[in-house]
């Protein structure tokens, strides 16, 4: 018998960033620096990752868009009877502070410009966050971001109104600036033709819940599923930096939840950043998080500048 190597139980297909670069074939940028520079909010997203990253990875998701298309439309004449039209779902994980929302701005500005699905909408699963005040009454807020501070019921009948083709479908709005849900605020999508849902732990299984019988999950619902990496050494830096930009928003901003790092120099922020880090979000990406990463279709490396270095493809 033919002896097994590890490569040949490796579900995924590596890329070096000049492999994947070249798959963008003569897929033409839509984007001008201008766009860009409103995507991309406080995270490093020069032109050239946009090209050589972005623009391939939305080409294939053009083409899967297009794939899944077609399959709907066999089933549906092989059962003889026509349905809405429901959306192609793309779900984004990875830790905090990795940088998916910047991927997700990208994504949906690159896919909107292709012919076809005009039509690209994002829902974070901040918005389905349990209220800051009923985290503090069931002793969780220490816990925000981990499972168990979600309304996973609403996120699932979210997404099962999306794949059943509704016309409208409400999401709940989350402000970073309040660190809290908004009240009274919805986002509404009206027939979609593709939705980016994006989160830490939105690739998690029943058994990475506690649970170990068969049960639907949130990423039953996608077509496509992405997972942004980076080294636990870069995610902390970053996290560090990103406490200490919400530090200087506050500032000017009375109505902050981050109001109390004004009052903190510099140093004392980090120090605060840090323990947050190592307490919250380290945990959540131990236990949580990372374990789920295996189960993407795509796996995004990046290096310490935030630049994709390497990209995974699950064999099909």
């Amino acid at each position: 018998m033919a002896r097994m190597h590890d490569d040949d139980l490796d579900p995924y297909v590596d890329f070096t960033r000049e492999q994947w670069s070249r798959l963008r074939a003569a897929t033409p940028l839509t984007l001008v620096e201008s766009d860009l520079e409103r995507l991309r909010g406080d995270e490093p997203m020069p032109m050239r990752e946009v090209e050589e990253v972005y623009l391939p990875l939305s080409r294939l998701l053009n083409l899967r868009v297009a794939a899944t298309r077609e399959l709907h439309a066999v089933t549906e004449t092989f059962l003889g009877h026509l349905h809405a039209q429901v959306p192609y779902v793309i779900g984004i994980a990875g830790s905090v502070a990795v940088g998916k929302s910047t991927i997700a701005r990208i994504l949906q500005a690159l896919l909107a410009q292709w012919p076809g699905h005009p039509r690209v909408d994002l829902v974070t699963t901040d918005g389905f966050l349990l209220p800051n005040a009923d985290l503090e009454a069931r002793g969780l807020l220490a816990r925000k971001g981990f499972p168990e501070s979600y309304d996973v019921l609403a996120l699932m009948r979210f997404l099962s109104e999306l794949k059943s083709g509704a016309a409208e479908v409400r999401a709940p709005r989350y402000s970073h600036r309040t660190y809290d849900i908004v009240p009274d605020e919805e986002i509404v999508l009206r027939s979609p033709d593709i939705v980016i849902v994006e989160g830490v732990n939105v690739l998690q299984t029943p058994a990475r819940r506690g649970r170990s019988e068969p049960t639907i999950v949130v990423s039953d619902f996608f077509d496509f599923s992405i997972y942004v990496d980076a080294e636990e050494a870069d995610l902390e830096a970053w996290y560090i930096a990103r406490v200490a930009h919400l530090r200087k928003q506050a500032a000017g901003d009375p109505t902050s939840f981050f109001g109390f790092l004004v009052d903190l120099d510099e140093e004392a922020t980090r120090e605060f950043a840090r323990s947050i880090w190592a307490q919250v979000n380290l945990a959540n990406l131990h236990e949580n998080i990372e374990p789920t990463r295996g189960r993407a279709r795509l796996i995004l490396e990046k290096a310490p500048d935030h630049a994709v270095r390497r990209v995974r493809l699950r064999k099909l």
